[in-house]
């Protein structure tokens, strides 16, 4: 798994495998939240196997699915009252990319300055300016 740290609390994948949630536990991580809908590919595991294997590293597993290009403010609103919590949080899809977006919508929402959200997506490989353009 390639983890992109987009500030000191989010950080965010493509799906990890099963056994890389022990990892993430170990770097801190408190919450780990998927954005990707259930069944969006047919070799995914199920999310009560995601949760089971978050809840046996000691984290806390959170399912704001959307498909792409459908992110909508509740997914918006449901990830900036988790960032509100303060807890580390690591977040994935299948390649990254809804996850940087959501991020960068509830960063929005929670009074972030964009040109340092454009900064953090930019340099983990992602463009997050049509969210930019909403938020």
């Amino acid at each position: 798994m390639e983890r992109k740290t987009l500030d000191s609390q989010v950080s965010i994948s493509a799906e990890p495998a099963l056994a890389e949630f022990a990892a993430l536990a170990e770097q801190g991580v408190e919450v780990v939240v998927c954005n990707r809908p259930e069944n969006e590919a047919e070799d995914n595991p199920s999310f009560a196997e995601l949760e089971n294997a978050v809840s046996d590293a000691g984290m806390t597993f959170v399912a704001i699915p959307f498909s792409r290009g459908q992110m909508q403010p509740q997914h918006s609103e449901a990830f900036a009252e988790l960032l509100r919590s303060g807890k580390k949080v690591h977040a994935f899809c299948r390649t990254g990319n809804r996850s940087c977006n959501l991020w960068a919508a509830a960063s929005c929402l929670n009074g972030a300055e964009k040109p340092q959200l454009q900064q953090a997506a930019q340099k983990a490989g992602f463009d997050i300016s049509g969210v930019l353009v909403t938020y």
